[in-house]
């Protein structure tokens, strides 16, 4: 099995020394980083698998830093926060964060959260996968990937993906909310339906030519959400 690679990114070094501690014993690589600039020079050097985040951190804000390596990176990012309002977890997560865990967490919880994201993020070798054309983009299912009509590659993070190829898999037919959270997020989740429209808000903004009158990812309200080609 693959080891991957873990970057830890907490000021709290009793934190750090417990998820090193526990992730090593898990088979993961662990990097460690006590601050955001740390955090950022740690991921450009040692290109982790997937990113645990505290957002209070001394230097940078810890939205800042997922600011900073979406810009260049679509790493998994595990938010790892005491902060526990909704507008904290919807504004890490349209900053880019892929999960959000709250502070005190439980080890197992997190461990099945990481195996979550690396699933996401995992590039499939299988051939012979469809490419289904919408018209204004074509999604790659084989390849990962989403193309314009003019031929321009869209950069989608592993989360949008997630989402969109599960709709598209499923085009045309309604996919509720609760197997849509549980697909893409993992099984422990469920209610956390403003994921879904901070997700699908981004989706719109890359995909449909006008994103406040979708015409390929269609809500229905209170029930879920449907791909059109």
């Amino acid at each position: 099995m693959t080891e991957h690679r873990v970057l830890v990114v907490d000021d709290d070094p009793q934190i750090l020394r417990a998820l090193r501690i526990n992730l090593t014993a898990h088979g993961y690589h662990v990097l460690l980083a006590p601050d955001g600039g740390a955090a950022l020079r740690a991921a450009a050097d040692g290109h982790p698998d997937v990113v645990v985040l505290d957002l209070g951190l001394p230097d940078i804000d810890g939205v800042e830093v997922i600011e900073g390596l979406r810009g260049w990176s679509t790493v998994p990012i595990i938010v790892l926060s005491a902060r526990t309002g909704a507008p904290e977890t919807v504004r890490a997560l349209d900053a880019g964060a892929d999960d959000y865990v709250t502070k005190p967490f439980g080890m197992a919880e997190l461990l099945a959260r990481l195996r979550a994201a690396v699933r996401r993020a995992a590039v499939s070798t299988v051939d012979g996968e469809p490419i289904v054309d919408a018209g204004d983009f074509r999604v790659d299912l084989a390849a990962k990937k989403v193309v314009r009509a003019d031929g321009t590659e869209l950069h989608l993070t592993p989360t949008e993906w997630g989402v969109l190829e599960l709709l598209v898999r499923h085009r045309g037919k309604l996919v509720g909310q609760r197997e849509l959270l549980r697909a893409v997020w993992g099984p422990t989740y469920g209610t956390e339906t403003n994921y879904l429209r901070v997700y699908l808000a981004q989706l719109r903004r890359k995909l449909e030519p006008e994103p406040s009158r979708p015409r390929h990812l269609i809500t229905e309200p209170g029930m879920g959400y449907r791909f059109e080609a």
